[in-house]
């Protein structure tokens, strides 16, 4: 064993330095906060880790006012005086999102370098500081932000997430775009994505760290971040609790001139004696103490002398004792504060990056604008303008073509937009898609292989969507991802099996698509989300299987944005959807007039089969007699549908004849019914209508013939699930599934 050198501290005396050493931390990083969360916790950080990471960041949004600049600038220096490292989030997405400079992605960036000139000026310490882009962080690292993100936004509810609207100078009664929401769940996130120990921001963004924390109780992660709330400065006039950049009279900006300081102080709310709700005693306790480490009010023999203050203490105490008067305070003040802005003033003049970046934040209006038109092309690629379809003469070829691609729908926006698409583009795009969440019942199966059938003979390219993330979102098969994508392999088999030619159509699995081309996606999520409210949101809950008045989670405002966003990632000319889609369908075409986008989606809207029991406007896969499932077997077909509600002459409501009439004739193009009297074979539907209300088809006949066409139908899907091994494995691990909601 080697021995210790002469200078080698004893095993004592260096256990008692340790100690020392990490309280003289824990009191500097301390120090900054108003408030925090925890201290035996941050002690325990301090003592454990030579390098924490401390995150902080702001919205690029305007000029930047004093407690922004000097106390940050303060706050980062003693942190990384401790060995910290500091993380400051330019949160020019969270500006965009929260409508600042009319949602300019441009001028907020512009804001942004002005922003850390202005640190750089004033005194920031940077060795140890990283500004990075909100927006290329997690474009660059997108595949591990947007899970979290969706992971926080389903395992909150949308009631405790819009507690957290103070963070964006909101209040959780007015009226929320859904990018309130959004924003919330993000900066959430932003902690974790970051890696941070100690998140350092206002008592104003307090709520979100919380979250951040009970997230991390949540998901059993050991390491929850240290909250440091540091103390929100007044406004400089009577009432205000903060400074605010829309009114110039509250603050004090960073590049103020010497004589605009002068003025702003001069006119500021400063009651003789009164310390309490008291802006200019407040500056020189959060700005000039801790920058001076003292504060001298100057002043003539007869009116006490000059004075250093070491303490805030003595001032208050002077001040309520009338030994310092408001004026007196006030010249001092404002001598104090200009000493520490005129090194920024003088960047601001001599630099002349800074020049320029200074000069075009004092022109950008503070109120909300119209979208600028970068954003307008982040967000889609516009297409050339429709032309009018008055006067248009189809030929026979695109006739015929119309009158499949419009028979699919029961409900078509807009025909003439149709007939107009057809006839100028060969081949359009058509979107149809799906949530993997459970076994795959008749109207998924052999409407959609119809359908999609019907589009590929019309010239049409098909790409259906494998909604994984989207059933994650609404806790389909209780969120677990591998799960909902081995049932998204299901069903291309199913679909492959029942006779989908797949020539013309893509498979595309969300996550795959979204992480591939986030940098244009999310981005127009964010703009959706930020162009509608809540209200607005909420009524496209039905595409999820809710209602407007259950309780909902944070994901469920997430969902229809996201949903609204993937028809212009597809560029899809046509959604093909089911009339439970149509709400987020006639979202986008609202989103393209509020873009002045010409070229909108049509809407194709399909039929919902009602369920097998009377009164089940749709099949459910949670009660299993409710829905022909694609590989039940003969004998499950012919139980289920003789259980099935058939009403004998009634055909309002009846799920057996909607059975014949969206699927059998469909496919078959005729129903044959057997019965002792003899065979008779429908081509149309009004036939078998007309023989049903007279009583000449009875139930019995009609449940007989229905049950030997869907066999027929279902045989080819039944034998491939017996057959391939691949297909077997993936039923018998759906099955076993649990249907989740």
């Amino acid at each position: 064993m080697e021995a210790p050198s002469d200078n080698a501290p004893t095993q004592a005396s260096s256990s008692a330095s340790g100690l020392q050493i990490s309280e003289e931390r824990f009191n500097l990083v301390k120090s900054i906060g108003e408030q925090c969360t925890h201290d035996d916790e941050l002690r325990d950080l301090l003592a454990k880790k030579a390098a924490p990471v401390c995150y902080d960041g702001f919205e690029p949004s305007g000029r930047m006012h004093i407690a922004q600049g000097l106390m940050k600038i303060m706050s980062v220096n003693k942190l990384t005086s401790t060995g910290c490292r500091v993380k400051i989030w330019i949160a020019d997405w969270f500006a965009y999102m929260n409508n600042k400079l009319g949602g300019d992605l441009k001028k907020i960036r512009v804001v942004g370098d002005y922003f850390k000139e202005i640190f750089l000026a004033a005194g920031m310490n940077t060795e140890n500081v990283e500004f990075l882009w909100s927006s290329e962080e997690i474009n660059a690292r997108g595949e591990e932000y947007w899970p979290l993100v969706m992971d926080i936004a389903c395992r909150n509810s949308l009631a405790k997430i819009k507690r957290c609207m103070p963070i964006m100078g909101h209040s959780e009664t007015e009226e929320l775009s859904a990018a309130h929401i959004l924003y919330v769940c993000m900066q959430c996130a932003d902690t974790l994505f970051l890696e941070a120990d100690i998140c350092q921001l206002g008592m104003d963004q307090e709520s979100v760290n919380l979250l951040a924390r009970d997230y991390c109780d949540d998901t059993k992660r050991g390491s929850k971040p240290v909250i440091l709330s540091h103390h929100m400065i007044r406004g400089l006039q009577q009432g205000q609790t903060k400074m605010s950049k829309s009114d110039p009279s509250s603050a004090i900006f960073m590049e103020d001139d010497e004589a605009e300081v002068n003025v702003k102080i001069k006119k500021a709310y400063c009651p003789p004696k009164i310390v309490e709700g008291n802006p200019c005693v407040e500056y020189v306790r959060y700005i000039i103490l801790p920058w001076f480490g003292e504060f001298t009010v100057e002043r003539d023999e007869k009116y006490g002398g000059t004075k250093t203050y070491k303490s805030y203490e003595d001032i208050v105490t002077d001040y309520e004792s009338e030994d310092l008067h408001p004026k007196d305070l006030k010249d001092a003040l404002t001598k104090a504060l200009n000493k520490i802005l005129q090194p920024v003033r003088d960047h601001f003049k001599t630099n002349s990056r800074a020049k320029n970046l200074l000069k075009q934040v004092k022109g950008y209006k503070i109120t909300r604008t119209s979208l600028s038109k970068e954003v307008e092309a982040l967000s889609i690629n516009a297409s050339s303008p429709a032309s009018s379809v008055a006067g248009l003469q189809l030929s026979e070829e695109v006739e015929k073509k119309y009158n499949i691609v419009r028979s699919i729908g029961e409900e078509c926006i807009q025909e003439d937009e149709l007939k107009n698409l057809l006839a100028k583009k060969p081949t359009p795009i058509c979107y149809d898609g799906f949530e993997p969440s459970g076994r795959m019942h008749i109207a998924q199966g052999v409407m959609k292989v119809t359908n999609v059938n019907k589009l590929t003979s019309a010239g049409c390219h098909v790409k259906i969507w494998i909604a994984d993330w989207f059933a994650q979102l609404n806790n389909k098969l209780g969120g677990d991802l591998e799960r909902i994508k081995v049932v998204g392999e299901y069903f291309k088999e199913i679909w492959q099996a029942g006779g989908m030619n797949t020539d013309k159509v893509s498979f595309l699995w969300a996550s795959d698509e979204i992480n591939g081309r986030g940098g244009k996606y999310w981005p127009l999520v964010m703009d959706i989300a930020r162009r509608n409210n809540l209200r607005r949101i909420l009524r496209c809950g039905q595409i999820m299987g809710r209602s407007e008045t259950e309780v909902l989670s944070a994901a469920q405002i997430l969902y229809p944005c996201m949903q609204c966003a993937d028809i212009f990632l597809l560029e899809a000319d046509i959604c093909q959807l089911g009339m439970d889609q149509r709400k987020v369908n006639m979202l986008a075409r609202e989103y393209c007039d509020d873009i002045k986008r010409k070229n909108k989606p049509i809407i194709l809207s399909h039929h919902m089969l009602p369920g097998l029991q009377q009164g089940q406007e749709k099949m459910s896969k949670s009660n299993p007699s409710s829905a022909i499932f694609m590989e039940d077997e003969e004998a499950d077909v012919n139980e289920k549908i003789s259980q099935a509600y058939c009403p004998p002459k009634i055909v309002e409501g009846n799920p057996c004849l909607e059975y014949v009439k969206f699927l059998v004739l469909p496919r078959f193009n005729e129903f044959k019914v057997e019965t002792d009297g003899g065979n008779k074979t429908f081509e149309s539907f009004e036939d078998i209508t007309a023989d049903y209300k007279s009583g000449e088809l009875a139930p019995e006949d009609l449940k007989k013939a229905l049950v030997k066409a869907l066999n027929i139908m279902l045989q080819p899907v039944r034998d491939h699930f017996k057959t391939n091994e691949r297909a077997k494995n993936l039923l018998e691990q759906v099955k076993a599934f649990r249907v989740t909601r």
